[in-house]
């Protein structure tokens, strides 16, 4: 790393660090004024925003980017609409900092309780989509966080345009426009310095390929919140309602391929497959959904291609959809905690008893009970915007909202008491 590099973002999380501090003392009607002046901004500055953005689709086509990225990078009219109307969303919703809870009288006399407070410096290093810009920068700041923004380089036009919308919206408010800052270089030598500063940083959450968060995870030297796959399951136990099943097994896998709550393997219970897999198998096929069984499911299916060992472990985000029979609960509970992710998994079954052993004994961060994996998302959990999904077990787990950029001190109220 250079030392102009190295100068550069030290320079970056000294701001930051200082910013965190004013964003920690701010009130919720300063931070909503700043929420809705950068919506403004960026609604006043559309055409800057395309402009902006229809220069890097030419560079990313010039360098050859797949069609794929090509999408996650384009912006449009009702897309940056639509960022402007998430920022008005994340101003509507209560603000966590500074709720108290748990508040208690201890016997000798003091009351004892917890207080939500930011995390501080939050570093998000983030692909392709400008989107996210705003989006990270709405809740950070609701949150009463500064943020290090690193978004893709191939989207640095588009991120550096919505950043002086954020940072106007921000003096308006008589915030520091240093509470949210875009890295401007495009050196990848700068994610490595960024997730190596606890001096300035307090977490990063990286969103994007697994690539890229497992190498964040591997490196980091500040903690991470985050997840690496979305190896999700749907298992149709024996007592479920058919109907129920066909209709949750459609949408978990195919209402959309490629996100992180995708269903990639379906379990069925052995005594409902001959009934159940030719309906099912039928619905997959119409819609262009490769199957790939286990042995005992390929008996009902000849036509579908065998499954290996390694389909059990795999992340698709795409219409191929492994299966597997399996004899009871205790099966199904083994596959999951085996192979799966701990992302989100799902039963259907009238069985309440059943149920309840589901949601206790698969140790995912949401589980599900007659109800689509598709539903694992900040905005459907009444969170109003979420900054990722973190399968971790510490801090926050499941789709990471407002209160997610938050934790809690203890607070202790007393009037003049003194231990005995």
């Amino acid at each position: 790393m250079t030392a102009d590099l190295n100068n550069y973002m030290d320079k970056l999380g000294r701001a930051a660090r200082a910013a965190s501090r004013a964003m920690a003392r701010a009130e919720t009607q300063a931070k909503n004024v700043a929420l809705a002046a950068i919506a403004a901004a960026i609604e006043r500055d559309a055409e800057k925003l395309l402009a902006a953005n229809a220069a890097d689709l030419d560079a990313a086509r010039a360098a050859g980017l797949d069609a794929a990225l090509l999408d996650r990078l384009a912006l449009t009219v009702p897309g940056v609409v639509a960022m402007a109307d998430g920022l008005r969303q994340i101003a509507a919703l209560p603000d966590p900092v500074g709720e108290m809870d748990d508040i208690n009288y201890r016997p000798s006399g003091i009351q004892v309780g917890k207080m939500r407070v930011p995390l501080g410096v939050i570093g998000i290093i983030y692909e392709a989509r400008p989107n996210v810009t705003a989006d990270a920068a709405g809740l950070c700041i609701k949150s009463g966080n500064a943020a290090i923004l690193r978004g893709g380089s191939e989207a640095s036009r588009s991120n550096q345009a919505i950043a002086a919308c954020v940072q106007e919206g921000l003096r308006a408010a008589g915030l520091p426009d240093s509470a949210v800052q875009v890295i401007e270089t495009t050196d990848r030598a700068a994610v490595g310095r960024l997730i190596a500063m606890p001096e300035y940083v307090d977490v990063i959450v990286p969103r994007g390929g697994k690539g890229l968060i497992a190498r964040i995870s591997a490196e980091a030297r500040v903690p991470v919140i985050k997840h690496l796959d979305g190896i999700c399951h749907v298992y149709i136990d024996d007592l479920a309602d058919p109907e129920q099943a066909v209709r949750i097994a459609d949408n978990a896998k195919t209402q959309r391929y490629g996100t992180c709550n995708t269903m990639e393997t379906l379990l069925v219970h052995i005594d409902i497959a001959a009934t159940l897999l030719p309906r099912l198998a039928e619905l997959y096929h119409s819609k262009g959904v490769e199957l790939r069984g286990c042995e005992r499911s390929r008996a009902l299916l000849p036509d579908i291609k065998a499954a290996t060992e390694e389909d059990w472990r795999t992340e698709y985000l795409a219409p191929i959809l492994a299966l597997r029979l399996v004899d009871d609960l205790d099966a199904a509970i083994d596959h999951i905690n085996t192979y799966g992710s701990h992302h989100t998994d799902a039963i259907v079954t009238r069985d309440y008893s059943r149920s309840r052993r589901f949601l206790r004994e698969v140790d995912s961060a949401s589980v599900m009970v007659n109800a689509s994996t598709r539903f694992a998302d900040g905005f459907e959990y009444g969170l109003g915007a979420e900054i990722g999904i973190s399968t971790d077990k510490i801090h926050a787990r499941g789709p990471v909202g407002l209160a997610g950029l938050t934790s809690q001190k203890w607070v202790v109220l007393g009037d003049g008491h003194v231990r005995a």
